[in-house]
């Protein structure tokens, strides 16, 4: 019997999406909040924190914006995934694009699952202020990277190089849109020219 594209590609959203809850999950209910593991000297560490907004810790508008950020995330990957369904019905679409895109929808539905369903799951990951639990669920992070520290001559203290803590959803969509850019470009440009 043989798969379908289609079906590859969903295989591999799924098992993308699967990780990224079995990552948070394990972080989330065996660390506390704050707590930090040295996992490669100190430029590679689990640190788990909680997070109410978008990718790498950036805030969004108070609750307000939580609802539009979650609003924009489901309709993204609505249209990914048809675009996805649609592309993977052409012969000529490049397997790299499918991957790519299949790689940034798994990422969008990894932290949909943190936003809509933690807060139920667990009351201390909801967002302060929320009036009520379902959709207002913060993100477990865990992932960071310190690489260095600098300071500038105008800078009152010194800064980590690539301070954001991320989770593996916010990789996908990161790396999936990097491969994208740098080695799929051409075939969107044909795309936009026809």
């Amino acid at each position: 019997m043989r798969i379908s594209k289609g079906t590859k590609l969903f295989i591999l959203g799924a098992i993308l999406v699967v990780l990224d809850q079995i990552i948070k999950v394990l972080v989330k209910t065996n660390m506390g909040l704050g707590e930090t593991i040295d996992v490669i000297g100190d430029w590679f560490k689990l640190h788990f924190v909680l997070n109410k907004g978008m990718a790498f810790g950036m805030a969004f508008g108070g609750l307000w914006g939580k609802i539009l950020l979650s609003v924009f995330r489901i309709i993204l990957f609505v249209v990914l995934f048809r675009w996805i369904g649609r592309l993977a019905k052409k012969p000529d679409t490049p397997t790299g694009v499918l991957v790519g895109l299949t790689m940034i929808t798994a990422g969008a539905l990894g932290n949909i699952v943190d936003c809509f369903f933690y807060g139920l799951i667990w009351p201390e990951t909801i967002t302060p202020g929320a009036p009520f639990a379902f959709m207002f669920g913060m993100v477990v992070d865990m992932f960071y990277f310190p690489l260095f520290d600098y300071q500038l001559p105008w800078m009152d203290y010194p800064r980590t190089f690539f301070g954001a803590v991320f989770n593996f959803a916010d990789s996908c969509v990161t790396c999936g849109a990097i491969y994208l850019l740098l080695f799929q470009y051409k075939y969107f440009s044909k795309e936009e020219v026809k």
